[in-house]
């Protein structure tokens, strides 16, 4: 860092180090490349910690982890060209769930653009449509600007990915500009008038519930909207995979409307006379189907809280609108006073019966080896700390349904229903938060997606266990497949490697479970080994999801 006063001479490469620094940057994931050398060689003489990882998108996924766990733009270093079309998965999948990204990414010598030079992208173009902004920079100086201004756009309004594209020349050229100052975003607040007319439309209601969801939350919004719910004996329910925003263990808590929800949660927003959504964009998996709500005005009363004003009334007309982060509408809560009489205090107590009824004995599934019975065991094991990761497929339903995430910061999962999530998210989360359990599931499609970012679990001794779900197919597939074209079975077999054999192998702890008896002793030896672990968990391909069957299914449609 250098006296805002009197900036010395620096190449574009330490240019952009020293804004990263500036922002509090404390982590870089990357996987190196000749267009931006320059950069990697200036990380080396500042105090950022770099994790080199062993594909782009696996180096995106863990920069989202931490940004999601920490509300600060996660940053990936990636070269041009192949590396850039690589990191895109983690792209799009910030862009859907709105997590702050800022990617920087080699480029061509200016002098070369447009000629079709060696890996050329015009990255405007092809991240456009998946960023709220991609750039390229053209002139040393405006490093700190273009930086700062990433920082800004990243995290305000609906939070999301920021591309930065950056000719090898640049980096090189030199520039004497100070670094900008720390970034904060600026929070959007709710109005008196909106609280006051939220107020009376809650005053008014018979059956309300309010679903939290979106991203740009904080402990303390967590808990502010915890003391309302409590305030108000309001029941609460979670948006698809942001679970970790009401506790589960509170009696207030509904449930997660998800893909397959609850029956009786899906019914109850479907009959409640007032919904608040705070936080979220109720699309497609929430909606179920954009069925929820009717489109574009729902039956029920809608207060739709969003930090981007164009979401709002975008898919739904709201009764009420109010433009603000979920940080200042969770603190404008307590302006909002409950009636005298609470008439929906029934109906809390209910929608809580109905969520431990849903969740609390999984029903018994074909095989040896219930998942079921294993997230019940893990829930109980498992530090209020510990950090959860999935990525896609038929074996998260076991992980959403039955897993409790009683704290914020907890749960790592795609809402984009990106496959390949699962571990390079836990070692994202690990390396920020190396005193935290972390756990990965994985299915056996999900994993080999991305599995090879378990090396850069052992390069770095980071002990997390990751539980491979193995049914010998992609199961969701194949399950879409039994619905619509029954018994004709294609594209979706697989034959799996031995996963445990493939942790020792590249230096790490590996253990095969068979049976629900062996897999909590098997789990308790992986965390001993102070290993990054596998756990290989082969379960009967029928049990398919918690109530239903590959035969089942394949009937009921051959029945229609």
């Amino acid at each position: 860092m250098h006296d805002a006063a009197t900036p010395k001479l620096r190449t574009g490469g330490q240019l952009i180090v020293d804004a990263l620094e500036a922002q509090g940057v404390e982590h870089v994931f990357c996987v190196p490349g000749e267009s931006y050398l320059a950069v990697i060689d200036a990380l080396h003489d500042a105090s950022i910690n770099v994790t080199v990882c062993r594909q782009e998108a696996g180096a995106a996924m863990m920069a989202d982890a931490t940004a999601r766990l920490t509300g600060r733009p996660g940053i990936v270093m990636v070269t041009r060209g192949p590396g850039a079309t690589n990191a895109a998965h983690g792209i799009h999948i910030a862009e859907h769930d709105s997590v702050p990204l800022i990617m920087f990414v080699g480029q061509v010598e200016a002098g070369v653009r447009g000629r079709g030079a060696w890996q050329e992208l015009d990255y405007k173009a092809v991240f456009g449509s998946m960023t709220k902004w991609a750039v390229e920079i053209d002139d040393p100086a405006r490093i700190p600007e273009i930086v700062s201004r990433a920082f800004h756009v990243a995290m305000q309004g609906r939070p999301g990915p920021v591309v930065i594209a950056l000719p090898e020349d640049v980096l090189l050229e030199t520039a004497a500009v100070a670094a900008p100052p720390r970034v904060e975003p600026v929070e959007t607040w709710p109005g008196l008038t909106q609280m006051a007319e939220l107020q009376k439309m809650l005053w008014a209601a018979e059956k309300p519930i309010m679903i939290v969801g979106g991203s740009g939350w904080s402990e303390k919004a967590v808990a502010s909207v915890v003391r309302f719910a409590e305030r108000f004996d309001l029941p609460v329910a979670a948006s698809f995979r942001r679970a970790m925003l009401f506790p589960g263990d509170h009696p207030n808590f509904a449930g997660e409307i998800a893909l397959g929800p609850n029956p009786k949660l899906k019914a109850r927003i479907e009959n409640a006379d007032l919904v608040i959504v705070a936080g979220g964009r109720m699309s497609e998996v929430p909606s179920q189907g954009y069925t929820l709500f009717d489109v574009p005005v729902p039956k029920q009363k809608l207060v739709h809280v969003h930090a981007d004003a164009e979401e709002l009334g975008r898919v739904y007309h709201p009764t009420l609108g109010i433009h603000a982060s979920p940080k200042g509408f969770a603190a404008a809560l307590e302006t909002v006073q409950p009636p005298v009489s609470i008439r929906w205090a029934a109906e809390t107590r209910q929608a809580r019966e109905d969520y431990l009824g849903w969740t609390e004995r999984p029903p018994r599934v074909p095989g040896k080896l219930d998942m079921g019975q294993v997230m019940v065991a893990l829930r109980e094991r498992l530090p209020v700390d510990a950090i959860v990761c999935n990525g896609a497929g038929n074996y998260a339903i076991w992980v959403g349904r039955f897993m409790r995430f009683r704290r914020y910061g907890t749960q790592l999962a795609p809402v984009s229903g990106s496959m390949g999530y699962g571990v390079p998210a836990a070692v994202g989360a690990k390396r920020r938060f190396p005193d935290r359990m972390v756990v990965a599931f994985a299915g056996d499609g999900c994993f080999l997606m991305n599995g090879q970012e378990f090396a850069t679990a052992v390069q770095y001794d980071l002990p997390i266990v990751v539980v491979v779900v193995d049914n010998g197919m992609y199961g969701t597939i194949r399950m879409h497949q039994e619905r619509e074209y029954p018994g004709r079975v294609e594209a979706t077999a697989l034959k799996n490697p031995d996963f445990a054999a493939y942790a020792v192998a590249f230096g790490g702890h590996g253990e095969r479970v068979e049976t629900t008896e062996q897999f909590m002793p098997a789990f308790e030896r992986a965390l001993a080994s102070g290993k990054p672990a596998i756990l290989h968990c082969l379960v009967d391909p029928e049990a398919i999801t918690p109530s239903a069957t590959i035969a089942s299914i394949r009937e009921t449609a051959r029945a229609k």
